[in-house]
């Protein structure tokens, strides 16, 4: 009951309003529902761009635009912790306070996409530091010889569903590298990853998000322990580093853990899925990356851009502003989409169309922008181009069995399965 009662006050009450809204016929409701169901949304982004760049609403306005997304992100007087607990009604805040679950939850405040400055520049300071040259370039050799693994056993099993075996199998291997995870504890990463998803999003349901919180019980008692562990005896990996610098506390370290399984390695398995899909659909696009392999970090940023594994974020002025012309009034709730603003005709002309030679497709706000652009953007594009460049390599094709489902979950956005059968 008590998590019930806290989902309640702190979802709850936002999805009422969303399915009132979706009866309605609102675009972004029906944007946010029908995401949930796996559902093609790309219609009512489009419904979204035609009412302009900002679309107001009472509770939560919105843009799918790119120039305006981009100024937001990148202005100082916007904050990342949305919505503050103090600006909900007094007998919500009330509930909140009496059910406090007492989770590490990777969306609220200490996780370092809910933190404004000056913690939001303490936190990247230390986490910055163990992301430098030699650790990156570890990550990279492990990155190789994971791929190679991995594909050695999809040789011999040529039947396979590439999400279980391939997409999810790396970035989760990465991951436990940098907590300093054993490889047992792997399944158990990925399950925590996959079912605390649904965290990210505005308002999951009731069913969704009591997955989502066993698993960050599960999960908080593990680390608990593991942090304890690696302040004993430190080792070579950045979570130990971190430990070691001491400059964040155990609660810190804990949610923000919890924030690197939510969305650090589940962005990566995205985004390799949605590149599988892509080539499959495009086979013109894949024979330019066979003949010329200096096409794929270019053909990642297209992924990235065209079927972006990250698909929202939020933002609140803090004071009055105008920002690109618009006036924004203290206290507006902002939704950007941010897989709508990587369709920005303004910005990718004929933004539809998946093409790996794209001049700017770099441009793209998929690891978001300003200072709280995704610190694992860089290792993410190093795991995309090597994985799937090695893939194509080992494989002369690789045939989807059946028209994939996508995955029940608005933020992270990608596919439940890939049925393959794979050609030598």
């Amino acid at each position: 009951m008590r998590t019930w009662l806290w989902w309640a006050a702190s979802y709850g009450l936002p999805r009422a309003l969303i399915l009132r809204q979706a009866h309605r016929k609102d675009p972004l409701a029906l944007f946010l529902l029908e995401s949930e169901r796996g559902a093609d949304t790309d219609r009512y982004i489009e419904e979204l761009r035609e009412q302009g760049p900002l679309v107001r609403r009472k509770r939560l306005s919105v843009t799918v635009d790119h120039r305006l997304s981009t100024a937001i992100l990148r202005h100082k007087r916007f904050s990342a912790i949305v919505p503050p607990r103090d600006a909900r009604s007094k007998p919500v805040q009330w509930l909140l306070r009496k059910t406090e679950l007492g989770l590490p939850n990777p969306v609220e405040p200490p996780a370092m996409v809910r933190v404004d400055p000056p913690d939001h520049a303490r936190y990247r300071k230390l986490v910055t530091k163990p992301f430098n040259h030699r650790a990156i370039g570890k990550l990279r050799d492990q990155i190789i010889a994971e791929t190679d693994g991995l594909l050695d056993a999809l040789a011999v099993s040529p039947n396979a569903d590439l999400m279980e075996s391939f997409c999810a199998q790396l970035p989760v291997a990465v991951i436990g590298a940098i907590l300093g995870a054993p490889k047992e504890m792997h399944p158990r990463l990925l399950r925590w990853g996959v079912g605390g998803a649904p965290l990210l999003d505005l308002c999951p349901s009731w069913r969704a998000f009591r997955g989502a919180a066993d698993g960050l019980r599960e999960g908080a008692q593990y680390f608990d322990g593991h942090i304890n562990r690696l302040r004993k005896a430190p080792q070579d990996n950045v979570l130990s580093q971190l430990i070691v610098d001491g400059g964040l506390t155990h609660r810190e370290l804990l949610t923000n853990t919890a924030l690197l399984l939510g969305a650090g390695f589940e962005t990566t398995v995205n985004l390799l899925g949605n590149g599988i899909m892509l080539l499959h659909k495009h086979p013109d696009q894949l024979e330019l990356l066979r003949a010329d392999p200096e096409l794929w970090p270019g053909a990642i940023e297209e992924i990235l851009r065209h079927d972006s594994p990250v698909q929202v974020t939020a933002r609140m002025a803090l004071e009055d502003l105008t920002v690109e012309g618009h006036d924004i009034a203290k206290g507006t709730v902002i939704m950007l989409l941010l897989g709508g603003a990587n369709h920005d005709p303004t910005v990718f002309p004929d933004p539809y169309r998946f093409d790996i030679r794209r001049a700017n497709a770099r441009e793209h706000l998929s690891f978001g922008n300003g200072i709280h652009t995704c610190l694992g953007a860089n290792l993410a594009r190093i795991e995309g181009a090597i994985a799937l460049r090695s893939l194509y390599d080992r494989f002369s094709d690789i045939k989807i069995d059946t028209t994939p489902p996508r995955r029940a979950t608005v933020n992270l956005h990608g596919y439940r399965e890939l049925p393959a059968t794979l050609v030598a």
